[in-house]
């Protein structure tokens, strides 16, 4: 048998979407791997290569041809097959013409339903050399491209044009077309470092090839880093540390072959600016990694990556110095300007900026949102004059030229404004803290002013959205309704903040300029609640744990959120499974019950097993009524494991059911007190029991 073979495939582009790179090379390596797999021809190794001008995968280790196997057909049932003479009929004879067999050559096949005729053959496996351009054809085919294009006057769609194709096993160049281009063995290097075609001898010496003949690093993991340490050593040697981050690094390593830092300088009266309209200059628009000072200030610098390694690196560094410094320019201008005109004196102009058609312009919006801060200010213990104050600014600096040229900071251009408004130090921050958290794992907002105007700008967002009928459905959310609802959940929950969502959602339903349909506000919760789903799962809650709290609806998230914390803990209690048994035995007996007494009578219990059930039940309520109303669920259930012995005692020398349908009644009424009192946390029959 011949060793397996290295298999290349490279497709060569213009530059591509750098923020698409890396997703569309693990989608290529994915798929390749897949295919392999799938065709019998798994390999050992699949390795993804990616960079501005290519995407790449080898495999390495994949087998010449495929394993032989076995074909079944299966043909007529036997019934229909032969006559009642046993002769074959015209299905049979056909279905054998089909297979290229006679009739008594035809094997036999039972099932449940009867038994039919099949014809079964060994199928030799292909060469790779004939399955791969097809797969790959597929694989290329079925990619998540961001945007599609055509070129020349080629059919051929791909995110970018293809300028160049290598499809190789080992030194072979396989036949094939793909994207419209003549698979070779040619690939090209970086454009200024190595501009001619390069010869691949060997498809196993690719990533070799390229980087010492061509000036690219292909693997994009071995980029980075080198992106990674290139920058910190020229942070230390500038005095300074880099201002980094993963989305920023991804997408730099996308826009390099062959990369290169070098330190820049821009001049410090721009420091004046807020460092986040820097920051924001430096990475959004320039890619460039700002340098922060021992204290976690800005200093006037910044690394660049070249993408070559230049004979002159000064006129290189002079070149990303001059393209830098009109942006900073332009972020000094916006400053100066912006505060000639305080917030306030903007909040006239909302009135022209429409939220959506249906629900008004910003300064309605702005108002629902003050009425219903007001309702948060008592709770959340702040000043509701403050926050009428924020919430009717609170947008106003979505009408700055700073917030228009970089919308990622609304919110944080709003503090500053204010501050420098003389704006009260709370509502500056609150204008802030409203848009937090912004993503998963982000901060809540950390004043109680910023809390309650960010929970009341999301309900109002959610009721009115909700209102008109435009709620998320499918993939489709284009007002971040599902964000906004976790957002809200976490800032109760996080902020532990005892406040009656329910109660709050139907205030925000009813300020809304629009009539509201029956039981929006329900249907808005019921939202919310499947957002907090989400993010207990997230968490590693089990489904169980939760459906036992949603089946009693707390209209508290916080609550919701102790009583879920107090059942999962419950459920590692040695008692849980059999007190969860008892409670779908119970439940099951009052469903088939109909009336059940309000109230048990402790007179009418005669046997010792249900006398001492009521005593320690009755004990248990008096520990735990406290318990519940401190919401201290977590203890309450650990004095209510205690019942285990009792509640297995009743059921094992009991007979509920009893004849006698005094006893029977007063014995139903027993076991619902029992389960009301668990009740009062959760629905532990829902949760796994004993079997």
């Amino acid at each position: 048998m011949s060793p397996p073979a290295t298999l290349l495939l490279e497709i060569g582009t213009e530059e591509l979407p750098p923020k698409s790179l890396r997703r569309l090379s693990d989608a290529l390596t994915a798929g390749i791997r897949e295919s392999l797999e799938s065709n019998g021809l798994g390999a050992d190794a699949v390795i993804g290569f990616c960079s501005p001008r290519r995407l790449a995968v080898q495999a390495q280790g994949v087998p010449l041809r495929q394993p032989d196997r076995e074909v079944e057909r299966k043909g007529p049932s036997l019934k229909a097959a032969f006559d009642a003479a046993g002769a074959p009929t015209k299905a049979a004879l056909g279905f054998a013409r089909s297979c290229g067999v006679e009739v008594g050559e035809l094997g036999r096949v039972e099932s449940g339903k009867g038994t039919w005729l099949v014809y079964r053959t060994q199928q030799p496996g292909g060469n790779v050399q004939s399955v791969v351009p097809d797969l790959a054809a597929q694989v290329l085919a079925a990619l998540p491209l961001p945007k599609r294009m055509r070129w020349s006057d080629l059919d051929t769609e791909f995110v970018r044009p293809v300028h160049w194709v290598v499809l190789m096993l080992d030194a072979e160049v396989l036949d094939a077309q793909l994207l419209g281009v003549r698979a070779g063995n040619l690939t090209r290097g970086h454009r200024a470092h190595a501009p001619e075609p390069l010869s691949i001898a060997h498809a196993g010496q690719y990533a070799q090839i390229l980087e010492q003949q061509g000036h690219v690093i292909a693997d994009f993991s071995r980029r980075r880093a080198r992106i990674a340490g290139q920058v910190e050593q020229q942070a230390a040697a500038a005095g300074g540390r880099a201002l980094s981050n993963d989305a920023l690094l991804d997408e730099v390593t996308a826009l390099v072959e062959w990369p290169v830092a070098l330190v820049g300088d821009f001049e410090p009266q721009y420091l004046r600016v807020p460092p986040e309209v820097l920051i924001c200059t430096m990475q959004g628009n320039q890619k460039y990694f700002p340098l922060l000072d021992g204290n976690g200030k800005l200093m006037p610098k910044f690394i660049a990556i070249a993408n070559l390694e230049s004979r002159d690196p000064q006129r290189v560094r002079a070149g990303n110095e001059r393209v830098i410094r009109p942006r900073l320019a332009d972020a000094g201008f916006f400053w100066d300007q912006d505060r000639k005109q305080t917030l306030a004196a903007r909040e006239s102009e909302l009135a022209g900026v429409v939220f959506q058609e249906q629900l008004g312009n910003l300064a309605d919006k702005s108002a629902r949102v003050a009425k219903l801060g007001e309702r948060l200010a008592g709770t959340l213990d702040c000043d509701p004059a403050l926050l009428r104050r924020a919430a009717h600014i609170a947008k106003c600096d979505l009408l700055t030229e700073m917030v228009g040229e970089f919308p990622e900071l609304q919110g944080t251009m709003g503090r500053y404004y204010a501050i420098n408004d003389g704006e009260p130090q709370a509502v500056a921050a609150a204008l802030e803290e409203q848009y937090l958290p912004r993503f998963a794992g982000d901060a809540i907002p950390a004043s109680p002013l910023g809390r309650a105007l960010g929970l009341a700008e999301r309900l109002d967002t959610l009721a009115g959205i909700f209102a008109i009928g435009q709620r998320p459905s499918g993939e489709k959310d284009p007002f971040a309704l599902r964000r906004a609802a976790l957002a809200a959940l976490r800032i109760t929950i996080e902020g532990e903040l005892p406040l009656d969502l329910l109660a709050l959602i139907e205030q925000a339903v009813a300020a809304q300029p629009v009539d509201a349909q029956p039981g929006l506000a329900d249907e808005v919760f019921d939202f919310m609640m499947e957002r907090l789903r989400a993010y207990y799962q997230g968490q590693g809650v089990g489904t169980l744990h939760f459906e036992a709290v949603l089946a009693r609806r707390p209209r508290a998230p916080l609550d919701f959120h102790r009583r879920l914390q107090a059942v999962v803990a419950f459920t590692e209690l040695p008692e849980a499974h059999s007190l969860a048994a008892a409670n779908k035995r119970i439940r099951n007996i009052l469903r088939q019950a109909g009336q059940v007494p309000e109230a048990f009578a402790a007179e009418r219990l005669c046997e010792p097993a249900e006398r001492r059930l009521a005593e320690q039940l009755r004990r248990v309520e008096r520990t735990a009524t406290p318990l519940f109303e401190r919401q201290d669920y977590r203890s309450a259930l650990n004095e209510m494991a205690s019942l285990r012995d009792a509640v297995d005692g009743f059921f094992d020398e009991v007979l509920v059911m009893d004849e006698d349908r005094t006893l029977r009644a007063n014995r139903i009424a027993l076991l619902n007190s029992l389960s009301r009192l668990f009740l009062q946390i959760a629905d532990v029959s829902l949760l796994p029991g004993e079997t």
